[in-house]
């Protein structure tokens, strides 16, 4: 039960741990462990950082799509 709730999480979360694990080569599952810690800490901050940054990383790469279909033509 618990592996497909993380299976559902993981395939359909935004991305964010995952580029952020990346950019400063950290585990992912540390990253996700800080933004729920912080978030019982400090009412929920964390959870509007990660939404923006989710609406950010989309927004770039709807932007990068674009761009290399423009230029495709």
């Amino acid at each position: 039960m618990i592996d497909k709730v993380l299976l559902f999480f993981e395939r359909y979360s935004f991305g964010v741990c995952t580029y952020l694990g990346e950019k400063f080569q950290i585990s992912q599952a540390k990253i996700r462990l800080f933004f729920i810690y912080t978030s019982f800490l400090a009412a929920g901050f964390p959870l509007v950082f990660y939404f923006f940054a989710a609406v950010v990383l989309d927004i770039r790469h709807f932007i990068k799509r674009k761009r290399i279909q423009f230029w495709d033509i």
